[in-house]
């Protein structure tokens, strides 16, 4: 396994992945240090050819210049985690969708709870959107990232035109 690290508005990015693809992006605050230190030995190395692509399009993401991910992904977790993955890919960018809405199209409404933990437990921060999911009153529920990051990540997405009136 080979990992790069980034900086991004939100924190260091870890991205963590081999030729299989990326089987892991975590997000820690640059007041870590261990992160400093991470981001430190990373800036003197070069980035691992096998982390090229998703460091790229990490970095396109967060300067506003794409809306999704097409290096390849390799996470880990349960057959019922994988699924729940997938259906947070087809959560479109910009849009969001409750935990009853997802355990819905997943097949189960009876599942909320399952869904929401296999939702929490998304080793790939960003690419698989699981900060588009939100409480059914249109809440900002949970978010292992914090809940700053979640109104960062989707103000981001979907920025307010509006000016302020005052």
């Amino acid at each position: 396994m080979e990992t790069a690290y980034i900086k991004t508005p939100l924190g260091i990015a870890k991205i963590v992945g081999d030729e299989d693809g990326v089987s892991l992006i975590s997000v820690s605050d640059e007041g870590d240090p261990r992160a400093k230190l991470e981001q430190a030995k990373q800036s003197s190395a070069t980035i691992p050819s096998v982390l090229q692509e998703a460091v790229s399009q990490l970095k396109d993401y967060f300067e506003g210049k794409r809306n999704d991910f097409t290096f390849k992904l390799n996470p880990s977790g349960t057959e019922f985690q994988q699924k729940v993955w997938k259906g947070l890919l087809e959560i479109p960018f910009g849009k969001t969708m409750s935990y009853m809405e997802l355990s819905k199209k997943l097949g189960d409404v009876k599942a909320i709870r399952a869904v929401a933990s296999a939702n929490g437990k998304n080793p790939l921060w960003i690419v698989v959107p699981c900060h588009r999911v939100i409480g059914t009153d249109g809440s900002l529920t949970g978010y292992a990232g914090g809940l700053w990051r979640k109104k960062w990540l989707l103000e981001h997405e979907n920025p307010t035109n509006q000016q302020s009136l005052f």
